[in-house]
């Protein structure tokens, strides 16, 4: 075959899109649920397969060419009519599909962890996230619950209280045990993190303050503490495998990392006097098709119950029952 008549592997397509949408490697990596490096691989491929250069890659930016703004017209409509058709062929076939949107980072650390055990359940069913931070309008038809993190004034009336949020600092076991053992300077109070790498949110938006390290700092007596050195990362989930893997102290949201701390891979090193409740609040909440659907109902309870266990294990009582309904 003449390899300029050669059709293109579809497969780094998908990450094509993203990248281009995103402008971002990173951010298009969480979406998919791979590594930057998969996602870099699959661009590389596409561009050999192509012979030409689809971004321009900065150091902290990423821009489409000339010839990736020409493939991402195209790309963008064949990947609609590919997803719209398989949406159509597994409804013919019989098979539910729950739509549900969320953030990553609740995605990658609260959620998709417990999806297996739904799934066992239920083989029949099908289960789609689309985890991403940008609000999805529940009127969306695409859309059947969404999992989202908000003051309690920012939600309709229908929301139902999944369980609060508490920020604790944690580390690698392996880390607070080399300051046990006096190879390091032990973390006993606030003051002491000036010896540590902290691991911080890269959001510069005023909701993400009481998030911050500045905040919990100056509630905990040390405003002014400079660490030995920051570690600014754009989510969640990526602060926590830093402190996973014993590069920083995180300060990490104990609702999404509690099992981390039950298996032993995450510590507190302050104990109970290091947690601090924060404002914001994790909701579920149902759009009205989806309330008319029986697979949607039936997802939305398990999530419930799911946040059920989840208040226990950071003991937080249940709500009142006028709030737990859907």
């Amino acid at each position: 075959m003449n390899p300029s008549r050669r059709p293109l592997t579809i497969g780094p397509l998908r990450a094509f899109e993203a990248v281009a949408r995103r402008l971002s490697f990173s951010a298009a990596a969480e979406e998919l649920f791979l590594t930057q490096s998969a996602v870099s691989r699959q661009i590389r491929t596409l561009e050999e397969e192509l012979g030409a250069t689809l971004f321009l890659r900065g150091t902290r930016h990423v821009e489409l060419t000339p010839d990736g703004r020409l493939l991402q017209g195209a790309v963008l409509t064949a990947l609609e009519r590919l997803d719209g058709t398989v949406r159509q062929i597994r409804q013919a076939r019989g098979r539910r599909v729950v739509n549900v949107t969320t953030f990553a980072s609740f995605a990658s650390l609260w959620l998709i962890p417990r999806l297996e055990a739904f799934q066992r359940e239920h083989p029949d069913m099908d289960i789609r996230v689309s985890a991403h931070d940008q609000l999805v309008d529940l009127d969306d038809s695409e859309v059947d619950i969404a999992l989202r993190y908000a003051a309690p004034g920012r939600v309709p009336p229908s929301a139902q209280r999944m369980f609060g949020e508490v920020l604790t600092p944690v580390v690698n076991p392996w880390v607070a045990n080399q300051a046990a053992d006096g190879q390091g300077p032990p973390l006993r109070e606030a003051s002491d993190l000036r010896h540590y790498t902290l691991a911080e949110e890269d959001d510069q938006r005023p909701s993400g303050l009481f998030l911050s390290w500045r905040s919990w700092l100056a509630r905990h007596g040390a405003p002014d503490l400079q660490p030995r050195r920051w570690m600014y990362l754009n989510f969640t989930y990526q602060q926590i495998q830093a402190a996973v893997s014993g590069q920083a102290v995180a300060l990490a949201r104990l609702p999404l990392i509690f099992e981390a701390l039950q298996r032993g891979e995450l510590v507190e090193p302050f104990g109970d006097a290091g947690r601090t409740d924060c404002p914001t609040v994790y909701w579920l909440m149902l759009s009205d098709h989806g309330r008319t659907r029986p697979e949607v109902v039936e997802f939305a309870r398990w999530i419930a119950a799911q946040a059920a266990l989840t208040r226990r294990a950071i003991g937080e009582p249940d709500p009142p029952i006028d709030e737990r309904s859907t």
